[in-house]
């Protein structure tokens, strides 16, 4: 782990923390949405349910503090408090992004060589919109992906090749209606019936 803010230019950092500013906070008023009685409402992912889409959001976004070794903020589980877990974690992120020097750690991840900031913009940007998603269709909320971000997740999604299926969170690409919108098409690329 080195601080490598050379590879990090200072406009893009900031793009990347005002973007995931925006995504988190769309997240977190998901989160704070959710009706009491949809917790344990089955999601798209299979064998989770709705709470356990926040934990798996709160569990990634920990693990890249690891990469660059740091520790994650102490803080509730989704069991326990989602709307708090959620809120622990994505302070903790966004703080980092806003720190240049924490923003332009490196490391080497399962992508090669990269940047705190570059990993959270790749990965829990995708996250965050994909699992918001998820977490809507779990509990009846809007499903709405913003437009902004449908072609960015969707090019993401084909840059990570057999990777983005490894982990189980995304399954085998499914039939979508040859006049689906875009949101359709991208979802059913990650495996999601609309």
């Amino acid at each position: 782990m080195a601080s490598d803010e050379t590879a990090l230019d200072p406009e893009r950092r900031a793009a990347i923390a005002q973007r995931y500013g925006r995504l988190s906070s769309a997240f977190a008023d998901k989160v704070a949405a959710v009706p009491a009685e949809r917790w344990g409402s089955p999601s798209p992912c299979e064998d989770w349910t709705a709470r356990d889409v926040v934990q798996h959001v709160v569990d990634s976004s920990s693990m890249f503090f690891g990469f660059v070794g740091r520790e994650a903020p102490d803080a509730p589980t989704a069991d326990e408090d989602p709307v708090a877990a959620f809120d622990a974690i994505r302070t903790a992120v966004q703080a980092d992004l806003d720190d240049p020097e924490r923003a332009g750690t490196s490391f080497e991840g399962y992508a090669g060589r990269s940047t705190f900031a570059d990993a959270v913009d790749r990965f829990l940007a995708f996250d965050l919109v994909v699992h918001g998603w998820d977490l809507a269709r779990a509990t009846g909320l809007d499903e709405a992906i913003d437009r902004a971000e449908l072609d960015r997740i969707a090019e993401t999604a084909e840059t990570m090749g057999p990777m983005l299926r490894s982990s189980g969170a995304f399954g085998a690409e499914v039939e979508v209606a040859p006049d689906a919108d875009q949101q359709a098409r991208l979802l059913a690329f990650l495996g999601r019936q609309a």
